[in-house]
């Protein structure tokens, strides 16, 4: 009995020690950040910025692994959360990934227990968007006008549960709207169409559509944030137009799968965090429209659990209803 016991006890040392020394040369093959979007929008955005620093100060072995499919990035978050708890498989998605679960049962994995939450990166304020052709230049004005003409307006958002339709929701609410509100399946088509007209009120993230609003292809009307942002202090925040108290963001995180050692958890947490916390990130992001954070890991785990509460609170009010 006690030979065994030294055996046990032999066995659980060999094994902290083979994870330290793992965590110690941790990576030293190729890492996927995976990005449960098509190149080009603001998840990838942000995974870019973050894997480029990784692979400066970690080593050549970072890639940014698009796999895009499914409503609410479904496709590259299972991937990740039936991968190994090794480092070696990373998920970077927006905030969308907590909400999906309300809106759609058939989801095959669990958001908080199928993934291990590692850092929350980044958040932006969303861009509150008008067509060039709509005779207004502030959101309280446009409100007006669709009062006065419910069915000349249409809205629209990017995918299905992203943070620009539960924004679009709670600004609805908050005005005393009823306005069809169409999910496209990416912000390239739905802008477009806002560009043309087709749609009359988009909320985006910044980073998408605030170039097209300074090139005046679109009519930028307020942001979401309680304070108006750096990166455009001239767009007037919801707040000001009315809507006291209104504050509603993008938030961006890196997640591995489920079990990820601790050690592993300790050594990208605080690499991501002095990444985003570095000068020319830090410009960097804020010129884009976000605001770097790098929380801890125990920060990051409230915030979600917060998160989920507040969104499935305006799901539920909204009687938004699975697809």
């Amino acid at each position: 009995m006690k030979r065994l016991s030294v055996f046990m006890v032999l066995s659980s040392l060999c094994a902290l020690i083979a994870v330290q020394a793992s965590a110690q040369t941790y990576p030293n093959h190729s890492v996927s950040i995976v990005v449960p979007y098509p190149a080009g929008g603001s998840v990838d955005g942000v995974a870019r910025i973050v894997t480029q620093k990784l692979n400066e100060t970690l080593g050549q072995h970072f890639i940014v692994d698009n796999r895009a499919g499914g409503a609410g990035g479904i496709v590259g978050a299972n991937y990740v959360a039936k991968a190994a708890a090794d480092g070696y498989t990373l998920l970077l998605t927006a905030s969308i990934h907590v909400i999906t679960p309300f809106l759609n049962k058939s989801v095959p994995y669990d958001v908080v227990k199928d993934f291990t939450p590692i850092t929350l990166i980044a958040s932006t304020p969303l861009l509150v968007s008008t067509s060039p052709n709509v005779p207004t230049n502030n959101l309280k004005d446009f409100f007006d006008l669709v009062r006065s003409n419910p069915d000349k307006y249409t809205f629209g958002t990017s995918s299905f549960g992203s943070a620009g339709h539960l924004a679009t929701e709670l600004l609805k609410r908050d005005a005393g709207l009823d306005t069809l509100v169409i999910a496209y399946k990416g912000a390239s088509p739905a802008l477009n169409d806002l560009m043309g007209g087709q749609i009359q009120l988009m909320v985006d993230p910044m980073l998408s559509s605030l170039p097209l609003a300074q090139g005046k292809a679109i009519k930028a009307l307020a942001i979401t944030s309680a304070k108006r942002s750096p990166a455009a202090p001239e767009i007037p925040t919801v707040a000001e137009a009315g809507m006291t108290g209104f504050e509603f963001v993008s938030w961006y995180g890196l997640w591995a799968p489920k079990n990820l050692p601790p050690e592993l958890i300790v050594r990208l947490q605080s690499e991501v965090a002095r990444i985003v916390a570095m000068p020319d990130v830090k410009e960097r992001l804020l010129t884009l429209g976000f605001e770097p954070i790098g929380s801890s890991t125990e920060d990051f785990t409230k915030y979600i659990a917060s998160e989920m509460d507040k969104n499935g609170k305006i799901i539920r009010d909204a009687k938004i209803k699975s697809e």
